[in-house]
């Protein structure tokens, strides 16, 4: 059985974006947040110097020597749990120490307003010592909701990329009345298990894009026993499905020829083969290379779906179409709220005019502003 991914929340495939550095001179910051590991290729040169697949500043002179800068915008605000610092390809030109920075704020601020004293950057990581052509993976302790990071480099050179991973945590207020898909990334959906990566991870099934090569989907082995695959997901939030879409695009020789969908409601991350599990969709066939969507009945709420494929995996992507409502909504919004910065929090506050956070969550779940 194959355990889950972590999320990287400022992957360029989920919106996040590198919005400000102080230089670029010899590698584009937007490098930084590019999904796939970074390529080395020596002996490349352009009219500034090697081509580089990262962020790379120029060299500082002077004493004392002092720092750069890039801030990224998150794809997927969220509670940061780890990030990597990646110097993949910098030897002799990466920077001796890096550290990291979070901040949460609502709506989309401009890199003036980031730039702001008024922005209260919280501590993720410390300064660190750095080395060449190497992942420094790094925990973080942190419970805020982070919207944007600023990693500090001493004094200059070149860092790969900028994984940010940890937990999705949308804002309420996006989700309330809609129909979204419960299984996006974007929105805190996480592939946590699966039968089988030989060829390519079921965690492709709910990227945001669509798959534009079969190198794109999940793929298995050939089984060659009366088995079959599956891969679990766990929804942003505890809901009913209305819809699911299983597409099978460009897998035209060895997509899945059936499929069977199955929902459990659990706190915690399932056994795969409990008994708690019950039906959501039949048995179904497929087409290969062919979106396909299939209303679901109505049944319980999930926090989990289990997708089976016969006889093994050749699918692209996975979504489920439903709504966040009632005590589920609720609970997503505390979640949000705890975890919001202070200082966003009280803000809220003053805007709604309300003396309780029930009132303020009941405020922001539909109801007018006092």
């Amino acid at each position: 059985m194959t355990a889950a991914h972590p999320l990287d929340l400022a992957a360029r495939s989920l919106g996040g974006s590198v919005v400000q550095a102080d230089d670029e001179s010899f590698g584009e910051k937007e490098n930084l947040v590019v999904d796939g590991s970074a390529v080395v290729a020596p002996g490349r040169f352009g009219h500034k110097g090697e081509v580089v697949d990262g962020w790379e500043t120029r060299r500082r002179r002077g004493s004392p020597p002092g720092h750069d800068r890039a801030l990224v915008r998150l794809g997927a605000p969220g509670v940061v749990r780890s990030v990597d610092i990646d110097t993949t390809g910098f030897t002799g030109n990466h920077p001796t120490h890096a550290m990291l920075e979070g901040c949460g704020l609502d709506g989309y601020p401009s890199v003036d307003e980031l730039r702001s004293p008024d922005v209260g950057w919280e501590p993720l990581v410390p300064w660190v010592p750095l080395s060449g052509d190497e992942h420094h993976v790094l925990s973080v302790s942190s419970p805020t909701r982070i919207t944007h990071v600023r990693l500090t480099v001493r004094p200059d050179g070149g860092i790969a990329r900028l994984r940010v991973h940890g937990d999705a945590l949308p804002d309420p207020r996006t989700l309330d009345g809609l129909t979204v898909d419960l299984a996006a990334r974007e929105l805190g959906g996480l592939v946590v298990a699966s039968s089988d990566d030989f060829y390519t991870q079921a965690s492709a099934l709910n990227r945001p894009d669509l798959a534009r090569t079969m190198g794109a989907g999940w793929e298995t082995q050939r089984r060659r026993d009366d088995g079959h695959d599956w891969a679990v997901v766990r929804l942003a939030a505890a809901a009913r499905p209305q819809m699911v879409e299983v597409d099978t695009s460009y897998f035209v020789l060895n997509a899945s020829a059936e499929v069977e969908l199955w929902g459990c409601h659990n706190e915690t991350d399932p056994d795969p083969q409990a008994a708690e599990w019950f039906p959501v969709l039949p048995r179904t066939r497929l087409q290969p290379d062919t979106r396909h969507r299939f209303r679901v009945p109505p049944g319980p709420e999930m926090t989990h779906v289990r997708l089976d494929a016969f006889p093994d995996g050749g699918i692209s992507r996975l979504r489920l179409q439903g709504q966040v409502v009632g005590p589920s909504l609720h609970r997503l919004a505390v979640r949000w709220f705890e975890a919001l910065p202070e200082g966003q929090r009280q803000a809220l506050m003053r805007e709604y005019a309300v003396p309780s956070v029930e009132l303020l969550l009941a405020a922001l779940l539909g109801s007018q502003k006092t």
